[in-house]
């Protein structure tokens, strides 16, 4: 049978209210009876009621992430991170899945407002503008992960990797290798990291003085299948490319798998990055050279941006979109 309060008052010898103000650090009540009365409510293993806390607070300590996928390692890592943060700042989690979808992501942002959250994460966001405005209008802090939010206001702001620098770096590196005909497999249509990737991979070959081919641009979606599928484009080429640098591992891991399958060697005859270095990166065969982005440490920062926003009491508070850069991780598909 679950402890009230006024189970707590009778065996404490005191009055409802004196229990309620001792559990809420009240300083009406002298020190030596909230004492009691807390330890009497930690032995009889009294937990409060989150419902009417939330409308005493005006607070329900818990914060809502939407995720385009649960089955994405990058996100995964991420989520873990918010949840880190969140746990220690006595913080719960309710998760949401667009499955990539702007519909989905919309109403999962709904639902979410609907059971009155404190705060929205928004992991890889994938629709626009006006969307900003409607999070802009639902009144609580919003922070968008992977998404640079190029119209921050008062409550909106992002926790995002420099994509261009990522996307310049594997290109580079790639060019160093000595290769000329460099694919890239694009990630999901319409979205903003893979326009930043793709101009970094644009901005290396220019520096080199390597004309942009599009034909040996494909478009991918960001999964394995994706990657299986874009190798049978690039390797028929009239003249096939030597170097791929795909969107993401996991279009780097596919396009791995179908290499192996068709007998094309790694990297002696095909040389291949990926950006987000997932654990499973340094764990296939040949192990991937990619991008690393500190996800678990972008999933930490972006909960803590939320509780800073949910404290802060003007327009004029000091916040600013946090835009870190990632690093190549050397492996043996270059």
């Amino acid at each position: 049978m679950r402890v009230s309060i006024k189970d707590i008052a009778k065996a404490a010898g005191v009055s409802h209210s004196t229990v309620s103000r001792a559990l809420g650090d009240s300083p009406l009540v002298k020190a030596e009876t909230a004492a009691r009365v807390q330890r009497l409510a930690q032995e009889m293993g009294y937990s409060p009621d989150a419902i009417a806390r939330s409308l005493v607070t005006q607070q329900t300590r818990t914060v809502g992430v939407v995720v385009t996928t649960i089955t994405d390692p990058f996100v995964a890592e991420v989520v873990q991170g918010v949840e880190d943060a969140a746990q220690e700042n006595d913080y719960s989690v309710i998760l949401a899945s667009s499955a990539a979808e702007p519909e989905r992501e919309l109403a999962a942002v709904e639902m979410l407002r609907a059971k009155r959250v404190d705060s929205l994460i928004v992991t890889s966001s994938r629709v626009g503008a006006l969307y900003l405005e409607h999070l802009e209008r639902i009144g609580v802090p919003v922070v968008l992960v992977n998404n640079h939010n190029r119209q921050s206001g008062r409550y909106t702001f992002s926790v995002s990797v420099d994509n261009q620098h990522g996307g310049h770096l594997a290109t580079e590196h790639l060019i160093k290798r000595g290769h000329r005909r460099i694919g890239y497999v694009a990630g999901p249509a319409n979205h903003s990291d893979d326009a930043e990737r793709m101009a970094g991979y644009c901005q290396a070959l220019d520096e080199a003085g390597i004309l942009f081919d599009p034909t040996l641009v494909v478009s991918g979606n960001g999964r394995l299948d994706g990657g299986e599928r874009t190798l049978r484009t690039l390797a028929g080429l009239a003249e096939p490319v030597t170097a791929v640098f795909c969107y993401n591992d996991m279009t780097a891991i596919g396009l791995l798998s179908a290499a192996r399958r068709a007998g094309i060697s790694v990297p002696e005859n095909l040389a291949v990055v990926g950006f987000d270095d997932i654990p499973l990166a340094a764990h296939v065969y040949p192990p991937l050279t990619s991008i690393a982005q500190p996800q678990r440490d972008m999933g930490r920062q972006a909960m803590n941006m939320a509780l800073a926003l949910m404290v802060a009491d003007d327009a004029t508070a000091p916040f600013s979109d946090v835009v870190v850069k990632g690093r190549l991780v050397v492996r043996e598909t270059t």
